[in-house]
């Protein structure tokens, strides 16, 4: 990769591995789709001011917007609800790392839609490593919490719905615009926990704390904004591959955020489970 390349890589890394961490602040004062909904349109705001700057022309026609508007639900509007609701009852370091195993769930996924991308030795021996630590990471819950084990689960789904839409995406949007891959799944988004929001959360609470909406803010228009910029522009230039290798940093970032700053405990399982994890991504893309 090009120093460009290097830059916003480590740029994505740190917004991204950081956001759990805002998650944990922000759902203090309020709830999940509303915290959703304050992200998506602040993400939403964002991609419109880019689109003006660069003057980037519009799709004209529902065919265009069809793949764009319905992955909207399901790479940032379920995903991002499935985080937020699950981290009411997990650390936001045990998310970070369950959520570093998207490019398993692409491997497992891949296999079956698409011809290119079949499974090697190399993915089948780093889906059964990380799953492992997906086991172990888990296992400190089991018999103790059935809400932790199911917001466990939760952010595993979302993995899950990151996993599809990346193929989905590869296989639809090869000639849109990185802003537009975007901002047109973020307006799409912004509809839906809207109207989630105040069909379930109503009345919807605004922020009093400035911690809250500092960290709405950075979900917004860094988390979801710049970030979802940033990683649809290295698709591109890069390769869809290297460019989920960006999940490496989230564990380390992630479980060190919120260690130091919301006193969060790291135990023998987490270690291990966020080890076995990262090992299992160099494994899967280990050329054979």
């Amino acid at each position: 990769m090009k120093t460009k390349h290097w830059i916003e890589f480590i740029i994505l890394g740190i917004i991204w591995s950081s956001s759990f961490m805002w998650i944990k602040i922000a759902i203090e004062e309020v709830e999940p789709l509303t915290l959703v909904a304050y992200r998506v349109l602040f993400g939403l705001i964002f991609g419109i001011g880019v689109i003006l700057v660069q003057r980037t022309p519009i799709p004209r026609n529902f065919k265009e917007w069809s793949p764009l508007l319905l992955l909207g639900l399901t790479n940032v509007a379920a995903p991002f609800f499935l985080i937020t609701w699950g981290e009411k009852s997990i650390d936001s370091g045990v998310a970070s790392i369950l959520n570093a195993t998207v490019p398993l769930f692409t491997i497992l996924t891949a296999h079956f839609m698409l011809q290119d991308d079949k499974m090697t030795t190399p993915k089948v021996m780093g889906l059964l490593v990380g799953f492992a630590g997906v086991v172990v990471l888990m296992s400190e819950d089991i018999g103790k919490s059935q809400s932790s084990i199911i917001g466990q689960l939760a952010v595993i789904l979302a993995a899950v719905f990151y996993a599809g839409s990346s193929i989905y995406i590869r296989k639809v949007t090869q000639n849109t615009a990185p802003i537009l891959r975007s901002a047109g799944p973020l307006l799409s988004a912004t509809i839906i926990m809207w109207v989630a929001a105040f069909s379930a959360e109503s009345p919807i609470v605004v922020p009093t704390q400035p911690i809250t909406w500092i960290a709405l803010l950075w979900l917004g228009l860094l988390g979801s904004g710049l970030a979802f910029v940033l990683m649809f522009q290295l698709m591109h230039e890069i390769g869809p591959t290297r460019s989920t290798m960006v999940t490496y940093l989230f564990p380390l970032g992630g479980v060190t955020l919120g260690a130091i700053f919301l006193d969060e405990h790291i135990t023998w399982q987490i270690v291990v489970g966020a080890v076995l994890i990262i090992i299992s991504l160099f494994i899967a893309n280990k050329k054979q």
